[in-house]
């Protein structure tokens, strides 16, 4: 009898120890063996076990539920657990990003994601945009850049009538501001658009040139301070899994994502813009923009840069104050690296 009584505790000890192990499912559509996927998500899902003690743990699907536009409603609805993506698939519903994909914000991916983060905890999600979510992480990837099959790159108007691949977010209207045609695609049919003469260039980071294999189909660059633009990304849960974690597990997960999910997710593009950058050696050449070309591409995208924080402000937030705030943190995190 005692020994049944023993087994029958133990057999509840084990039954409760399982339901209190958490499952979630992580949504994904890239491949695997993208930086996005193996060095930040993968490392994400396991940061979130370790620090919850094993109670909470991931599966990364392996095949897209959707196309990349549709995942963030996948967490709305809960198709699946956590999503991620780049807000500007859907272009109008996040304008709060508008603030960190403006011009000429910094050098480095770490420091523009870190800032953000901190305004978006501070200013941006008292939006709203994000309600029907629990936000894990936003941030950005490298500066932008321009690359082009040929041409003189010494010009200011080096742009005009260039037929340019763009994806989402502000990167179109930048590159109509600066003359060019966009081109609309994802990147993923980039190289198509390249070796059948639908465009001319691309603005990428040179993560991105590298990892699409576009290095032969391109001949020069042009490196711009603080970069051209940058896009914005999300990591998001379904509110409902969320609030069905207990206060430690949620304790636990926010100690590993929020700012330090930024900054991982930075030091990630970072590592693999300069992987990227170094592939290009003998094969692209890089020049910096001339003076001439920053005061006529500044002159050019100015209305649209107050154009953006006006859109960002009919959210209810001080976007100036954002945009000042942003460009402090990245001014701030430059500095300590």
């Amino acid at each position: 009898m005692k020994h049944l009584m023993i087994a029958t505790a133990l057999t509840l000890s084990l039954a409760g120890a399982a339901s209190a192990q958490t499952m979630l499912t992580v949504a994904n559509w890239l491949p695997p063996s993208h930086p996005l996927v193996s060095d930040l998500i993968v490392p994400m899902t396991e940061k979130i076990a370790e620090a919850t003690g094993g109670e909470v743990t991931a599966n990364i699907l392996p095949a897209p539920l959707g196309p990349p536009p549709a995942h963030f409603d996948f967490a709305v609805n809960g198709v699946a657990d956590i999503t991620f993506g780049v807000q500007g698939f859907t272009p109008g519903r996040f304008k709060t990003t508008n603030i960190v994909e403006l011009p000429f914000l910094g050098e480095t991916a770490e420091a523009i994601s870190v800032a953000y983060w901190r305004v978006f905890d501070a200013m941006l999600k008292d939006a709203g945009e994000y309600d029907q979510v629990k936000v894990l992480g936003v941030f950005s990837h490298g500066p932008g850049e321009i690359f082009v099959k040929e041409g003189d790159l010494s010009s200011p108007d080096v742009l005009k009538g260039k037929k340019i691949r763009v994806g989402g977010g502000i990167v179109h209207e930048v590159a109509s501001a600066l003359g060019a045609v966009p081109v609309e695609g994802p990147s993923t049919k980039a190289y198509e658009l390249l070796s059948q003469g639908v465009a001319d260039g691309i603005f990428f980071p040179y993560e991105s040139v590298n990892f699409f294999k576009l290095i032969p189909q391109l001949d020069q660059a042009i490196a711009v301070p603080g970069g051209l633009y940058n896009t914005s990304f999300y990591v998001v849960m379904n509110k409902a899994k969320w609030d069905s974690l207990t206060p430690q597990q949620q304790e636990a997960i926010d100690s590993v994502t929020g700012e330090a999910l930024a900054r991982m997710a930075g030091k990630m593009w970072d590592a693999a813009d300069a992987k990227g950058k170094a592939a290009m050696e003998g094969e692209i050449d890089i020049f910096p923009a001339t003076e001439a070309q920053l005061a006529a591409w500044e002159g050019a995208l100015s209305p649209l840069v107050q154009a953006k924080l006006d859109e960002a402000a009919e959210t209810g937030i001080d976007a100036q104050a954002a945009y000042d705030m942003l460009k402090a943190e990245i001014a701030t995190e430059t500095a300590s690296q």
